[in-house]
This record gives C-alpha cells, structure tokens and sequence, in this order.
C-alpha cells in the first residue's frame, strides 16, 4: 500500500508522466477521472470502494453513517485509471453541525466528476434514496448500480423496477450488481472506463488512495469502535489522532507509536466503550492495532483513550477541529 498526502492532479503536457516515481506507460491511449460513488446511508458504498480498490481503505460497519469524509480510492486496471470518490450517505434526519458538513462533502463530491455511480439495494427506491438522487446534477452520466442482487429472491421483479428507475431519472446505464462478487466488479470497470477522458494518470501506478496514514489510523480504530458497540453507541463518536510517529526498528524494519482519543458526547457512553474491566476498549485496539500493522506493514503501537465532550457534533468549530469539512 503506499498512501500519500492529498493532492491535486498535475498539470502535465500529453506524454508526461503522472507522478515522480517509477515510469508510467506512455499517455497515448490512457484515460484516467473521477468517479463518484453516491448513495444513502449503508447500502453498501464503502464495501464497493474496497472492491474496486482492491484493498481495505473505507471502514464498513452495518451501522448507517459510518463514513464521513470524502475518501479517494485508486486503481490503475490496463490503460485507465479510475479516481473513485466515496462519500457519507446523505443525512435527511437531525440538521446538526456533523450532519450539515456530511452533506455539504456529499454535494461537492458529485459537482465535478466524470460519471456517477448511484447506489441502491436492487428492488427498493426509498425516499432517502429519492434525495440523494436529487443532488444529482444534468450533465453527468449517472449509472444506476443495483447493489445487494444476491438478496433478491425473485429476480422476474427486477425488470419492472429497473423501468420505474428509469422514469425517475435518466440513468446512462443499469448495473444490477452485488460489490462482493469479483465478477461483477469486473464487469462494472469495464462499463465505467468508457466514460473516462482521454487523458494522462494524475497518479503512479502502485497508489490507492490519496489520503494519510494518519487518517487511515483514525479510521481503522473508529471502525473497531462501532463494530464491537453495535446499536448501543451513537454515531457521532468519532476518533482523533494525538500522536503518529514513525521510529526504526531494526528488529521491525517500521515502527509507528499512534495514539488515539475516541471522542463521545456522555459519560455513560465513555463507560460503554470502555466496558467491564476495560475489556472492550481493550478489544477495540488489539483488533485495531493488528489490522493496522498488516495496512501499514509496520509493528504498530497503539494507546487509546476515551474523553468525554458534549455536544460536540452540533458545534461547527469543534467539527472542523476534529477533521470535517
């Protein structure tokens, strides 16, 4: 893996290569954009961002709104690179301040990219379904993926549905799909790469994402946090990295200290995440710190802390203290 610090796309003269290291094919016959991935809460937008990637770089949870920013995934797949957009479901309850930066990433995700891909469970249009597809601007072809396929138990339901969708909005094309079928994730590139420019990679080959280590560690522990609470803990806890360093280790060849504040808004909620004796917290940063030192192929280690701050997902300073846009 070899995540990089955000950047934007270079400006190069045709035949240039993307990026500083390692030589990339010629630009003649490359295609490389940006590709939004849309939907509303929890039908699967970060488990299809990990698929197409082809590694783990947006957390999943079964809990709705567990992502929060506008994460970049990347793939280089023959002569097209694909910039994949993930971006939070579009929060249509509680105008909080978290809520209000969440949407506000979503409409900028989906204001100037090449195609779209809109996500919902095949056979079901909700009306939060019918909101998000509202932000969708003219313009932009938009592909309808019909997330979830394998839970259809009668497909003959499919077609009507699929014309009813059509009357909604005019879809450039219909994926019925599931996003943990590599077959259908490889029939789904081949649709998209039709719809990129003609134009020179804006990154090396060997990347998959744009952002930090860092963030990626705030993540991995957030993820742990909301799987192993389940329903009990609310969504607005979030994660704050304090310390991220990197020390050689001879032994270890890569050695990173990282230390972590999950941030809650109750007291009761600080005791649920800390459990009887400590044992969940403790559970939530072992299974953290494993998967991290596979991600970052380094020995990690990891001290978490639990503190208390209330009200701090309706307070538009601390938001964007804590990383939101």
């Amino acid at each position: 893996m070899n995540p990089t610090e955000p950047q934007q796309p270079p400006e190069a003269e045709p035949g240039t290569p993307a990026g500083d290291e390692g030589a990339l094919a010629p630009a003649s016959g490359q295609r490389c954009g940006l590709i939004a991935i849309v939907g509303k809460p929890n039908v699967g937008k970060s488990t299809l961002l990990n698929a197409l990637v082809g590694q783990k770089i947006s957390i999943t949870s079964r809990k709705a709104q567990t992502t929060r920013h506008r994460i970049t995934g990347i793939r280089t797949r023959g002569p097209a690179q694909f910039v994949f957009v993930d971006t939070p479901g579009f929060q249509t309850r509680h105008g909080t301040a978290l809520n209000r930066s969440l949407n506000k990433t979503v409409v900028g995700a989906v204001a100037d990219v090449d195609v779209v891909l809109f996500v919902v469970e095949a056979g079901r249009f909700t009306l939060a379904d019918a909101k998000v597809l509202s932000l969708l601007k003219p313009g932009v072809p938009v592909l309808l993926l019909a997330n979830k396929l394998d839970q259809v138990h009668r497909r003959a339901e499919i077609a009507p549905w699929l014309r009813d969708m059509q009357q909604r909005h005019e879809f450039a094309e219909f994926v019925p799909m599931t996003a943990k079928n590599p077959k259908d994730i490889e029939r789904l590139f081949d649709i998209v790469e039709k719809y990129l420019p003609e134009q020179p990679w804006w990154y090396a080959e060997d990347e998959l994402t744009d952002r930090s280590e860092r963030f990626l560690a705030s993540e991995t522990v957030r993820e742990k946090l909301f799987r192993l609470t389940g329903d009990e803990l609310p969504y607005t806890s979030t994660v704050v990295i304090d310390k991220f360093d990197e020390e050689p280790s001879p032994k270890h060849g890569r050695m990173l200290r990282i230390a972590a504040s999950i941030v809650v808004e109750r007291d009761g909620h600080k005791a649920m995440v800390i459990g009887e004796k400590g044992e969940r917290l403790k559970r939530i940063g072992t299974e953290a710190r494993q998967e991290l030192e596979k991600l970052m192929q380094a020995k990690v280690f990891l001290e978490i802390w639990v503190k208390v701050r209330s009200g701090w997902a309706d307070d538009d300073a601390r938001v964007r203290s804590f990383g939101y846009e």
